[in-house]
């Protein structure tokens, strides 16, 4: 028994070894690296998480059937759905659901080239922190980096798709049929301001989604400079 025990244990700790070694054959050795060979590397990682992750919400339902990023309405304004319901107006309610998310789904086709240079002009003061900070680090700076401006830019982007898909027809008859109904109190909520901060909530956590993968899936880094970036960041957990 004491040697079938001996042997089991030996088998295992080769196969460990093993894919460890495949770990490190894949980790380019070529180290170290200056911050700007980090920050173009996390530039890369973000601009995949565009272009893998982000492009996916530009497609019908891209936002309606993730529940990730998925639009749902704004506490202040349940009411409405609620009480449109109450009233037999169910498939009118559910219209409006998903108009919120048709307009933000029409909007990120329209914008994605606003986040494309909000990566390419961002600067990192301290890449190497940033690359050791954690697995959503990089998408959290580009967010509190451009937030601010690109909500100013993206927000007349929502308010045309908002015409484009109809989502302002249907919400003007929303509220004008909840305002109608006796004892309710009036609501006039601005509802282009809200989808558009939801909007932009969901291209960031798309983008934060192909980060984690990149981090923690060598076969998720497509290229030599993510791959030499991110072997850093490796080496340093490997080191904990």
């Amino acid at each position: 028994m004491l040697r079938k025990f001996i042997l089991l244990f030996f088998i295992s700790n080769l196969t460990a070894c093993a894919e460890l070694q495949q770990i490190a054959s894949q980790i380019p050795q070529n180290l170290p690296l200056s911050n700007t060979d980090i920050g173009n590397g996390l530039r890369q990682a973000l601009d995949q998480g565009i272009s893998k992750q982000v492009s996916k919400l530009t497609l019908k339902d891209g936002f309606f059937k993730n529940e990730l990023v998925k639009i749902v309405l704004p506490k202040e304004i349940q009411n409405i759905d609620n009480s449109l319901r109450k009233i037999g107006l169910s498939n009118l309610a559910d219209q409006g659901l998903k108009m919120l998310n048709r307009a933000a789904e029409d909007a990120v086709s329209t914008a994605t080239p606003i986040f494309v240079n909000a990566v390419k002009n961002i600067t990192f003061a301290d890449a190497k922190k940033l690359l050791l900070g954690g697995n959503n680090a990089a998408t959290q700076y580009l967010k509190n980096s451009t937030e601010t401006e690109l909500y100013s830019k993206f927000q007349p982007i929502i308010k045309n798709s908002f015409a484009k898909v109809g989502a302002d027809k249907i919400w003007k008859t929303l509220i004008t049929k909840y305002n109608a109904i006796p004892f309710t109190n009036k609501v006039t909520p601005d509802l282009t301001n809200y989808v558009t901060n939801q909007t932009l909530k969901g291209v960031y956590t798309m983008i934060g989604i192909e980060e984690q993968d990149i981090r923690t899936k060598i076969s998720s880094r497509g290229s030599n400079l993510l791959k030499r970036v991110f072997a850093l960041q490796d080496k340093n957990n490997t080191a904990k």
